[in-house]
């Protein structure tokens, strides 16, 4: 009788890929991945049992008759139990569907959890699959680290990096198969190429013309120097605005990667709004093909049982895998990343070790999750050769919460000769001018020729611009296309320059990353960190003497969002008892206060890491709770200029992530809310790929940006 030959996938040209290929494949790629962080045996094993449930009449039936859909993950994390590896077995429930909660040993068979599916399976319920072994020989000794054993939080990460390569590793293989060869990607180039490219580019700055120059160049020389010097750990780079910090950190972080052999840089940004520029700052430095931008505008997901083809491949690569030599990513994406338990989410975590990632603004982790986020930290930089850097002018005051997740794990900072030279870097002076009404405001702005103001809400941002009169003044805020926000700042930098009038009313998105040099900035009252940031943007370069460049503080009309009401109570602790509120003690208080006034339950609102203490690897609830932007927003495409193309092209059915990243120059993030009401208002087309377009141009200025008020409606957004 001859052998029953069975099949994990089906190419359109009739081409057949067994089990046992498809396994051995997967199990290859998965040690490899797994071997960055010492797991290769548990990622062979987890490879080699995954689809262990396809060696069954059921899912042949499914593939060769497109039958009815069938759990084959629950016999390959059946296997890994069988042999005591727990997290194997995890990472195998949930390569397709997602990690499951892991429930109890006395959940029935029924119950979707994990102990409830193992159960199923020990109690008969799945469709025989013996087949599935052989010609297949299973690791011996595949230990898993004794700190995943011995605690039960930090078996969970490593679970979920496991289950990372996992996911890979599948994809990958079924995508070579499906396409007939290995995926092709754009060509990358090594750290020593980016090295030498990062030593040409700053190679004019030397040597330095001017004080202030001659300080950023030592700050990079130090970086640079200590990056080569130190081992991968957790470390801090505080550098005073206008120091140069942007360059500073990848510098450092390029010579971690070529020193220490370090895989990749990632950058991680707390705003999407300056996240173009830091990544086209970055391609200029080190080559277009070496630096991924990935934001919320770039997402490709595979659900489960979704054909994985080449071309899927190529986009789900660009977003999920993050296999690239610099990776520049959103606050949000990397940490949602972290606590989810779906596999698109997760495929790209494996690439974090043995990388150097660098926290910019790192005074902007959200405090309602500030325990959570710093624990992620902190295990990479424990356990996965990752070098972690708190990148920042104003660091947060994080020590107690580090020391109480590993003692022994050393917070050092990299460049404690720009805290000597801090002095150096004051360029402004603080004035505190009470409470104005917009109107009061705006007569300000128009009595100089050059100024910036920042507010706290969009609304109060289009208030104070449309009471400005006559030429040379500016609206910037997230409801303008990108695209638009960039030619703003450009024409505001050349007005600038050129001694013409400019006066520029931003909301805080001009805050962090910007480079504009103003004579006067006004800030509505806030969090010192943002006071100090906007303060960042007045006498930048240093050309004017600090009692001429004044930084204006102020309270604006009403009550502050209610969102903001704890910052700023801690700010004007801060302002009554510190002279200088620039200083690194004023800001040390400042984020001490912020603490404080919240105290601990406040920095994990949701509870997450008392769940994941309490609770066996409760995966799915974790990733529930877990959301950074508790209104998440819906991209809308504005088709004007070159994005009525775009969006044209969009129309006819191309994709690809060179067009959806052309579109995100003329995308506006929206609420819900907002949404709805454009929507009602008849004003949004959405095309078959689900992408929202603007159909009412109308509501689109581009001085102003999208309309909050529709016809049907009107709503407020922060």
């Amino acid at each position: 009788m001859a052998e029953r030959i069975y099949l994990a996938h089906l190419a359109k040209d009739g081409r057949k890929q067994t089990v046992q290929e498809h396994l051995r494949g997967t199990a290859e790629k998965c040690s490899d991945f797994a071997g960055s962080f010492g797991a290769e045996k548990q990622g062979e094993l987890a490879g080699l049992t995954h689809d262990a449930g396809k060696s069954t009449a059921g899912f042949q039936r499914r593939i060769l008759q497109d039958g009815p859909r069938v759990d084959h993950s629950t016999a390959g994390a059946f296997e890994c139990m069988k042999r005591g590896q727990l997290f194997a077995a995890f990472a195998v429930a949930g390569h397709h569907g997602g990690l499951p909660d892991g429930g109890g040993r006395g959940d029935g068979p029924d119950a979707g959890t994990f102990f409830g599916r193992i159960k199923r399976a020990a109690e008969g319920g799945l469709e025989n699959y013996d087949a599935w072994q052989e010609g297949l020989t299973l690791p011996d000794m595949a230990v898993p680290p004794d700190y995943a054993t011995k605690d039960r939080l930090a078996g969970m990460f490593f679970t979920r990096m496991l289950f990372s390569c996992l996911v890979d590793a599948d994809y990958a293989d079924t995508a070579a198969f499906m396409d007939g060869r290995p995926p092709r990607f754009e060509n990358a180039d090594g750290m020593e190429t980016l090295w030498a490219r990062l030593q040409a580019y700053i190679s004019a700055w030397f040597p330095p013309r001017g004080e202030l120059n001659a300080r950023r160049c030592a700050i990079l020389e130090t970086c640079m120097r200590e990056g080569q010097r130190r081992a991968p750990g957790l470390y801090t780079l505080t550098v005073p605005t206008g120091g140069g910090k942007t360059v500073a950190s990848l510098a450092f972080a390029l010579a971690q990667a070529k020193s220490r052999g370090l895989k990749r840089v990632v950058y991680v940004i707390p705003y999407t709004s300056i996240i173009e520029q830091t990544a086209a700052t970055f391609r200029k430095i080190l080559g277009k093909n070496n630096v991924l931008e990935h934001h919320s505008g770039a997402a490709f997901d595979l659900e489960e049982n979704e054909a994985s083809t080449a071309e899927t491949e190529r986009f789900t690569r660009a977003s999920e895998t993050w296999d690239a030599p610099v990776v520049v990513t959103t606050a949000v994406q990397f940490f949602e990343s972290l606590f989810s338990c779906k596999p698109s989410r997760c495929r790209k975590l494996h690439n974090l070790a043995q990388s150097a990632i660098i926290f910019d603004e790192a005074q902007m982790l959200p405090l309602p999750y500030l325990r959570p986020c710093v624990w992620a930290i902190v295990q990479l930089a424990r356990y996965y050769g990752v070098s972690a850097v708190l990148c920042t002018a104003t660091q947060p005051a994080l020590g107690p919460i580090i020391r109480a997740f590993a003692p022994e794990l050393s917070q050092e900072e990299l460049c404690p000769m720009a805290a000597a030279d801090w002095d150096a870097f004051c360029r402004v002076t603080f004035r505190r001018a009470g409470r104005r009404t917009w109107a009061e405001l705006a007569g300000e702005l128009q009595a100089r020729e050059q100024a910036l103001c920042v507010v706290n809400t969009r609304k109060a941002a289009r208030d104070v611009f449309e009471k400005l009169s006559g030429e040379g003044n500016f609206h910037l805020s997230t409801l303008m296309i990108p695209a638009h926000r960039r030619a703003v700042l450009d024409e505001a930098r050349r007005r600038l320059r050129e001694g013409l009038p400019c006066r520029v009313v931003s909301t805080s998105l001009i805050e962090a990353g910007v480079d504009v040099d103003f004579p006067a900035v006004y800030r509505e009252e806030a969090g010192l960190d943002s006071l100090l940031q906007a303060a960042g943007r007045c006498n930048r370069e240093g050309k004017r003497k600090p009692e001429e460049s004044v930084v204006t503080l102020f309270q604006g009309e009403g009550r502050p969002p209610r969102l903001f009401e704890t910052a700023i109570g801690a700010g004007r602790m801060v302002l009554e008892r510190f002279e200088d509120i620039g200083s690194r003690e004023a800001v040390h208080a400042y984020f001490s206060a912020l603490l404080d006034l919240k105290g601990e339950e406040a920095q994990d609102i949701h509870g997450i890491l008392p769940l994941m203490e309490s609770e066996f690897f409760p995966f799915r609830a974790v990733s529930e709770r877990f959301h950074l932007i508790d209104s998440p927003t819906v991209t809308v495409y504005v088709p004007i200029g070159e994005g009525k193309t775009l969006v044209e092209r969009l129309r006819d059915g191309e994709g690809g992530r060179e067009l959806y990243r052309d579109l995100g120059q003329y995308g506006v993030s929206v609420y819900a809310q907002h949404l709805e009401a454009l929507d009602r208002a008849g004003a949004i087309a959405r095309l078959e790929d689900g992408s929202f377009v603007l159909a009412d141009l109308t509501l689109y200025s581009g001085r102003t940006g999208l309309a909050m008020d529709v016809e049907v409606g009107k709503s407020l957004f922060v």
